[in-house]
């Protein structure tokens, strides 16, 4: 049985609002792991509903590591989201992935040390398939819509998650190029695509180059004010693709054909006389339809 499309925007640095929302309004919404990183807007872009949430805040007030991920993917899942799109600054450990170029990423390493990762836990044990952690339909429609906004863009790619707030050191960035094979490199996308595994909703991963990272013999050292410029340049860049989405993916949904959205069908391990209700309450909107 068909849905509607409902599409959810976690955007980046430099991305706080979507152009052409219609109906356009922020909204508090509450969840059982607190607040998200702030209201949601709320519209309609192209016949399509669509739910935008800035991932560190208006005016960047949260930093990677204290990015509330399990209040933001709850939330989304509230509202009715069935597709998130995250939208991200990273650095490049590739040549060919330069500065101003978007890399629509399906693979991750979670180098992440600090952040709760999971729904589930004491009381009610789950675990999920994350072989293939974003969905393959959402990141085509993504690729496309990049293509058609003129973006230079690149389709699949390993993004290195690392805790940060500090860029990284000359060794770890040799390592992560060289002996690891990651692309990108970036601090937000660990445990949010988790967390959308978990809930059940489509994810999709849009990075945008802004660096070199240090790896880079003619880019030792992150320049901040350039990493800034290309900011600015990406975050238009970042609209325009987004604003091709609603045609891309249409306004009714069928079920993901990769099984995204029935995640949790053989996930849940604790028995069900074992379950804490405390969390089983908690858990409402990110599990509700297998509990």
């Amino acid at each position: 049985m068909g849905t509607r499309t409902i599409l959810g925007v976690i955007g980046g640095s430099g991305v706080y609002d979507i152009d052409g929302l219609q109906d356009a309004h922020w909204q508090a919404v509450d969840t059982p792991w607190g607040s998200p990183s702030d209201e949601i807007l709320t519209g309609v872009l192209n016949g399509v509903k669509m739910a935008f949430l800035p991932r560190h805040g208006r005016g960047h007030v949260h930093s990677p590591s204290s990015v509330p991920y399990r209040a933001n993917i709850d939330a989304m899942k509230r509202l009715g989201v069935t597709d998130v799109i995250s939208v991200s600054a990273c650095g490049s450990f590739r040549e060919d992935m330069p500065p101003g170029d978007f890399v629509v990423v399906d693979q991750f390493i979670d180098r992440t040390v600090a952040r709760e990762k999971s729904f589930f836990g004491s009381g009610c044990v789950a675990h999920v398939a994350l072989a293939h952690p974003t969905c393959p339909r959402l990141g085509d429609a993504c690729y496309e819509a990049a293509k058609d906004a003129g973006i230079t863009v690149h389709k699949g790619g390993t993004y290195l998650a690392m805790e940060g707030p500090q860029f990284s050191t000359l060794a770890e960035s040799r390592m992560y190029r060289d002996s690891w094979g990651a692309d990108v490199i970036g601090m937000t996308n660990m445990p949010e695509a988790k967390l959308a595994r978990e809930a059940e909703l489509c994810y999709a991963s849009v990075a945008m180059v802004t660096d070199f990272d240090c790896w880079h013999p003619d880019h030792d050292n992150v320049d901040v004010a350039q990493v800034i410029t290309t900011l600015t340049g990406n975050a238009g860049k970042a609209r325009d693709l987004l604003a091709r989405l609603p045609d891309a993916l249409g306004a009714s949904r069928a079920p993901c054909p990769h099984g995204c959205d029935r995640a949790l069908d053989f996930a849940i391990m604790t028995a069900p006389d074992k379950r804490d209700a405390a969390l089983l309450a908690k858990l409402d909107a990110v599990a509700g339809r297998v509990l």
